[in-house]
């Protein structure tokens, strides 16, 4: 049952259209558009997938997860999660749909197959409605998230940096525009 297992992966969820559960896709596209990260890091989006990522799981070294994450601190404060830290558990569900993350790390444990490392990063959120825009508290704060991120694949031990930043001349640039 104990494959190889491929190596770290960085994995984005939530869901952009439920408020501030859109936190971790927003953080793991800026991670994408604004570092150079290795090939050794595998950067997903794992949106809500729910069972669909238990193979992903079960075949990585380390994963880092970003996250909305309820703590119960103020609205857009930075939350680390490690390890045991991260909520394992199997809870009635009336549909497959209800799947999250929670359970597919209890599955994982219970066959033995969580990584060995495993890293949650994230901020507190204020709301899961269906349409409800990102809080500003929150969506002010998703740089801090992809900070973190990037602080922890160095800790991992992988070169990470900012991508440079590409000025294509007259855009942007105020002494091209005419009134």
């Amino acid at each position: 049952m104990n494959e190889p297992r491929a190596g770290d992966v960085v994995v984005g969820l939530g869901n952009p259209i439920m408020g501030d559960d859109g936190v971790g896709l927003a953080a793991l596209e800026r991670l994408r558009e604004g570092w150079e990260i290795p090939a050794a890091v595998e950067l997903v989006d794992g949106g809500t997938w729910g069972m669909t990522l238990l193979p992903l799981i079960e075949s990585s070294e380390r994963i880092l997860f970003l996250d909305a994450i309820r703590t119960g601190r103020p609205i857009g404060a930075a939350v680390t999660l490690r390890g045991a830290e991260i909520p394992r558990q199997v809870a009635l569900k009336v549909s497959q749909h209800q799947i999250d993350l929670r359970e597919v790390l209890a599955v994982a444990e219970f066959r033995g197959t969580l990584p060995p490392e495993m890293v949650a990063v994230g901020l507190e959120p204020a709301t899961f409605e269906l349409g409800d825009p990102m809080t500003p508290a929150v969506a002010d704060n998703i740089d801090l998230v992809v900070e973190m991120a990037v602080e922890q694949l160095r800790a991992w031990g992988h070169r990470c940096a900012p991508r440079p930043v590409v000025r294509v001349p007259g855009v942007g640039d105020r002494s091209s525009c005419t009134r």
